[in-house]
């Protein structure tokens, strides 16, 4: 609808708040206020238009109905009086204020409370003339909506008047006595204004009980399209991904991760359509992160800043990460140096489940799947309460103590710095425990962060598990940001120590007390993280080499059916070409046979004349034997030609069967033309239209 400019969901104008109060007080049967009633028009003009809009999108192209379904049906569901509307405006302006032409008493009261103030005004200037020759100082002044006189402390007056309050500061205020009949007139005058203004917005309180029950679901409509409406705007605004959410039974047991990666290691990116993924949210953003970097980029450019440095401040965009966790993983850990990102990782699983259920896109690329969580449960924080006297330790503890019974098998739990706050060995004892009761009875997806280095060793016993790590840049010393997947994080504080400039002898003695034991792990850590880098530069490669032989192997298909295409044109080409041929010659030869047998299957006299014909015939022989024809032979043939025939030849009657020499095959007659001596006849399929001397009849 957003693409479709004719049905824009845009209530920004309306007042629900005033809406909600007319109705509340229309359902009280109190008079509403008159904002009240313009806010109750504003809504269901708004619903009006917008469904006129609707039903003009759907009479141009009524595939729009389906396509804005459910919308559509709640557009045109809306039961709308706009009859109630034009009354409103008509008694209401647009400023909120009850218009004079909304009745006849309060016009007739209005136009009275105009002239008394017009009265006081003239009474009261009159009066400050008059004293303002021996008082330096006296202004108009209203009290509780009467005129009166302001005069300084101590100034003596020449009229007669009420003090109405005194004032070393302000002066005395001063009620002229000449005033007061006046005043009295004006706050009369005023209540019929009041009175003739609530009568009216009685009368539009009454209108609208008819319809309460409408306008009340009209209401509750444009809600609900507004909340939509802002979840479209949000996600269109964010370039967001529309996530495949699913319910955790769909996931296919049955189906080996291992051996997808091992049979499919070139095209990851592209998973079957069986559910390997518990999570899938590839270049995933954090919500406030990515609104944050939007802000500080339009807060540039309004100042003015340097072009360069804007454009290097849009260039600095937040790192995403990537989520590819597997179906069988119940507890993935991260691992990862303070101000490394784990916080945000989990920050960002929990707001992106939540975004999806919601209705909204998901700040990630495409194809993002995530399963529904019935729950999210977080423990992210320092949670010490002085009030119930718990410590830091004793806060996570509790915070993680009600999780761990109000989770189900289709929650999703986030613990952040899991046992920490205590004794190292007991923390991480104690860290162990919690992620397996998660992982056999617990949540359908428990992410945990934690620095302590043996809940890494969870995934070599438990397939349940999954480890992953926050990368660390070692030469500029800064953490990338990015999450590393089946690599457990090491402890870098030794040799970022060292690069800091610590003493050799502390950086030496410090690696003896961490022990031998731990360095060769933090070896093989090393090997694991190179080793995985080069995996993905692998992976990348073959994945780029992948989409070119795609396509290549696109471009040869349509080289391929080109090349077939141009083939059968050309051959097209020619046959028309020799058919065209072939009818043209076969036509002349028709033409000339039949010419020849005109001349053979001439009827002549039997007198002198075939006489004369055989001398024209052996002259004609000599003539063709010589090459060149005679005069008697020529005239002798122009006399032949021009002589008519003697008797007429016999006809065939309709029906008959007669021989057709240039078919060789006989026809049956249809058709005698007499008076020009020619014959229609059928032979198979073919009609011919034949002279006398072309076919043979006995």
């Amino acid at each position: 609808m957003h693409n479709h400019g004719a049905c824009r969901l845009d209530f920004s104008s309306i007042n629900l708040l005033l809406v909600k109060s007319g109705l509340r007080n229309a359902r009280w049967g109190s008079p509403i206020k008159a904002n009240e009633a313009m806010a109750v028009a504003a809504i269901l003009e708004s619903a009006y238009f917008l469904q006129l809009n609707l039903k003009a999108a759907i009479k141009e192209d009524a595939d729009w109905h389906n396509r804005f379904m459910p919308l559509s049906q709640l557009i045109m569901e809306m039961v709308i009086n706009i009859s109630l509307v034009r009354v409103i405006k008509q008694v209401i302006d647009e400023d909120g204020s009850v218009r004079d032409s909304a009745s006849s008493a309060l016009k007739r009261a209005r136009d009275q409370v105009q002239l008394l103030e017009k009265k006081l005004s003239q009474l009261i200037d009159s009066l400050i003339r008059n004293e303002m020759k021996e008082t330096s100082f006296l202004e108009v002044s209203n009290v509780d909506g009467r005129w009166c006189i302001n005069s300084g402390t101590g100034q003596l007056t020449s009229f007669k008047g009420l003090l109405l309050s005194s004032d070393s500061g302000t002066g005395r205020i001063i009620e002229p006595l000449s005033a007061v009949p006046l005043n009295d007139e004006l706050q009369q005058a005023r209540a019929s204004v009041a009175k003739a203004e609530a009568d009216v917005l009685l009368m539009l309180t009454e209108k609208m009980k008819r319809d309460l029950d409408d306008i009340e679901k009209v209401s509750d409509s444009v809600i609900q399209l507004d909340v939509i409406n802002a979840r479209a705007t949000y996600s269109l605004f964010f370039r967001g991904a529309s996530p495949s959410l699913y319910l955790s039974e769909e996931l296919d047991e049955s189906f080996s991760t291992e051996t997808y990666l091992s049979e499919n290691e070139t095209s990851m990116a592209s998973f079957p359509k069986e559910r390997e993924w518990l999570l899938y949210m590839p270049k995933a953003y954090h919500p406030l992160i990515l609104q944050q970097h939007r802000q500080n980029v339009q807060k540039a450019k309004k100042e003015a800043s340097n072009a360069a440095d804007v454009s290097a401040l849009e260039q600095a965009r937040p790192v995403p990460v990537d989520f590819f966790i597997s179906h069988k993983t119940r507890v993935l850990t991260i691992t990862g140096p303070n101000t490394g990102g784990k916080t945000i990782c989990l920050k960002t699983v929990g707001l992106a489940s939540m975004m999806a259920k919601s209705g909204l896109h998901v700040l990630s690329s495409d194809s993002v799947e995530i399963p529904w969580f019935d729950s999210v449960f977080a423990d992210i924080g320092d949670e010490q309460s002085l009030s119930q006297s718990l410590s830091t330790f004793s806060g996570h503890l509790k915070q993680i103590g009600d999780i761990r019974s109000q989770s189900t098998s289709q929650s999703l739990v986030l613990l952040d710095e899991v046992g920490a706050g205590t004794n190292p060995l007991e923390g991480a004892a104690l860290g162990m425990s919690l992620l397996e009761s998660f992982a056999d009875s617990g949540a359908l997806l428990t992410i945990a962060t934690t620095h302590h280095g043996e809940l890494k060793s969870l995934k070599y016993s438990n397939d349940a598990f999954e480890n992953a790590c926050m990368e660390f840049d070692e030469v500029n010393l800064k953490p990338t940001y990015k999450i590393l997947w089946g690599v457990p994080g090491r402890s870098n504080a030794i040799n970022i120590s060292e690069k800091l400039g610590l003493p050799s002898v502390v950086i030496s003695n410090a690696r003896e007390l961490h022990g031998a034991a731990r360095a060769e792990i933090n070896e093989v850590i090393i090997d694991m993280e190179r080793f995985k880098q080069d995996s993905q530069e692998l992976l990348y490669e073959a994945r780029n080499h992948l989409m070119l032989s795609k396509t290549l192997h696109e471009k040869l298909k349509l080289a391929r059916r080109k090349i077939k295409e141009h083939g059968t044109e050309q051959r097209y080409r020619k046959m028309r070409q020799i058919s065209e041929a072939l009818a043209m010659a076969r036509s002349i030869l028709y033409k000339k046979v039949r010419q020849l047998r005109a001349h053979a299957t001439q009827t002549f006299h039997p007198t002198a004349d075939q006489k004369q014909l055989s001398t024209s015939d052996s002259q004609f022989t000599a003539e063709a034997k010589n090459g060149r024809p005679t005069e008697s032979t020529s005239t002798s043939a122009v006399k032949i030609n021009k002589q008519p025939s003697a008797a007429m030849t016999e006809f065939p009657e309709v029906g008959d069967m007669v021989q057709v020499s240039s078919l060789g095959r006989k026809a049956t007659v249809l058709r005698v033309d007499r008076s020009k001596e020619e014959i229609l006849v059928q032979a198979g399929n073919m009609k011919l239209k034949l002279k006398l001397a072309e076919i043979g009849f006995k």
